[in-house]
């Protein structure tokens, strides 16, 4: 192939293993996971008996969403005791054993931390209700008064991420801050008792042995001074586009210091990543600079449409950026909180073959990927949930908004839902019938299936000495198409994926090793027909 003349790199520290910079880590979301005692909802046993299902899967790493007392507002991201399991996921003697246990496999752990507010459950917050304004246990959270002559507006004109104004009146007149749910009241990060609780509750969980931590709203703990108007209706829409006086303020970036300075002084290579929305890479990086945290998700990457010029930009854009801060780039397709790709590229049969081939090109790029739990069976968004079964406060904001169709639990084994999910007779939410065929029991059968597919993408990632971490160089290519190689330790890999509507003939030179459908590989030519991946080891010459 014609080499393009852009190259790009990404940096080689040389201290540690740098298991982070290459891992792929695999999304456990512990309610739809696996469901241990009946009850219909996932639960950490239920993770910890299929440990071995995810070690053979070929991740490096679990990153659990969380499992503390909570009285579950926001399933869990509404947190009364972060030193405690919540019952209905199992016991803290549960959380050791599947520590110890995920390490016996070879798996890192990784728990969410939830810094930004509490639940109003939380010691503190009933304290803070309980007491005057001006009290010291308002000043954990951000209490104002309000305005207009009787206080009767919000101190000012912020909205919640889940809908309506993000300020909630008590009825001695005082209003607090909740940039989600009003149960989701915001911590003040300007108060040094803050700052030191979670310095503490980052400690318990080291100690007991998590190898990182996942940040939530790791773009949100800092507010701008004063805390001045935005001037915009509908800010939901500027989430990730724009720098709000709520989000992505400079001042988040102190916070993250102190905790990498924690992190360090543990052995072993403990790691935090950001769920850090920014309104552009560069910001982005902000986040994984030396002294700060150590990945941050890649939401540009996850939001691009499924067309080879943007894709081909924001990867460029991605590692140019987390380069010139020396930290990997990140890779995410799916999470959840958004739709499923594979009905978001287009569902049905289309889908299926965008997300084979997604996979393929996530998983060839330098650096990090993570994978949501399902995405490795290829499920769909579920769409038609009944209305009884959605829960998700995010669907205040208007129809289709909710996140419960990206939750619906794993289908494991069997011909009837729950397929396997847990021994009761039901989950939390349905399980569609038509899942029978991708049942993990179901794709281990078949050789062409979507779990095959990754299971092999993985070995190959492990094996082949020119994936993981590292840079890559891009081929020209006809319109629709990338092609890159990946080189290191004196073997290269080509990788090539059609985006467009019709077959494109490449040239090539190499032994194929990994297609997401049906290609040709003859006479130093490659035939890629549309929404197709494929991996081979490259022949220079």
């Amino acid at each position: 192939m014609t080499q393009d003349t852009l190259l790009v790199h990404a940096s080689h520290p040389e201290e540690g293993t740098r298991w982070w910079r290459d891992a792929v880590i695999y999304q456990v979301y512990v309610r739809s996971f696996a469901d241990s005692d009946g009850d219909g909802v996932g639960d950490l046993p239920g993770v910890r008996s299929r440990l071995p299902y995810l070690a053979g899967l070929g991740v490096d790493a679990l990153w659990l969403t969380p499992f503390y007392v909570s009285p579950m507002a926001d399933f869990g991201y509404d947190v009364a005791d972060y030193r405690d399991v919540d019952p209905l996921f199992g016991t803290l003697a549960d959380a050791r054993g599947l520590i110890a246990d995920a390490h016996a496999h070879g798996l890192r752990i990784i728990v969410d931390v939830v810094p930004n507010h509490t639940s109003d459950r939380h010691a503190w917050f009933r304290a803070a209700v309980a007491a005057p304004a001006g009290s010291p246990e308002r000043a954990r959270y951000i209490f104002r008064d309000g305005r207009g002559p009787d206080g009767a507006e919000p101190p000012n004109d912020w909205e919640s991420v889940f809908g309506g104004p993000a300020w909630t009146r008590l009825p001695d007149g005082q209003w607090y801050l909740h940039l989600f749910a009003p149960e989701q009241p915001d911590l003040d990060w300007e108060n040094p008792e803050v700052r030191a609780e979670f310095a503490d509750i980052l400690t318990f969980w080291l100690d007991l042995g998590v190898d990182g931590f996942r940040v939530d709203v790791a773009h949100g703990m800092a507010k701008a001074p004063g805390l001045p108007d935005v001037g915009h209706p509908n800010q939901v829409e500027m989430l990730g586009t724009a720098v709000l006086p709520y989000f992505d303020q400079d001042a988040v970036h102190d916070i993250h210091r102190e905790w990498r300075r924690l992190l360090d002084s543990y052995g072993g290579e403990r790691i935090a990543v950001a769920e850090a929305w920014a309104p552009t890479p560069q910001r982005l990086a902000h986040y994984t600079r030396p002294d700060e945290l150590h990945q941050a998700f890649n939401f540009h990457y996850l939001t691009a449409p499924w067309d080879a010029a943007p894709l081909r930009e924001v990867i460029e854009e991605s590692i140019r950026t987390a380069a010139e801060v020396g930290a990997p780039a990140t890779w995410v397709l799916s999470n959840h909180d958004v739709k499923r790709h594979v009905t978001r590229y287009g569902g049905g049969e289309t889908g299926l073959r965008r997300a084979r081939a997604a996979a393929l090109l996530t998983l060839a790029l330098p650096g990090s990927s993570y994978v949501y739990q399902g995405e490795e069976l290829g499920l769909p968004e579920v769409l038609d949930l009944p209305e009884e079964f959605q829960q998700d406060p995010q669907r205040l904001r208007g129809e289709g908004a909710g996140r419960d169709g990206c939750r619906v639990p794993l289908p494991w084994e069997g011909e009837e839902p729950p397929f396997g999910f847990g021994a009761g007779p039901a989950s939390w939410l349905p399980i569609p019938t038509g899942w029978r065929d991708l049942t993990v029991a179901a794709q281990s059968a078949d050789p062409g299936s979507m779990l095959a597919l990754y299971r092999e993408a993985l070995r190959l990632r492990r094996e082949h000495p020119a994936l993981g971490d590292g840079g890559l160089r891009w081929e020209s290519a006809p319109p629709g198409t990338l092609v890159f190689v990946r080189e290191s330790g004196g073997r290269r890999l080509g990788c090539a994926v059609n985006t467009g509507g019709g077959t494109v003939r490449l040239p090539a030179r190499g032994t194929p090793l990994l297609a997401s459908g049906p290609v040709r590989l003859e006479g130093g030519h490659l035939d890629l027909p549309p929404d197709t991946a494929l991996w081979w080891d490259v022949e220079e010459g």
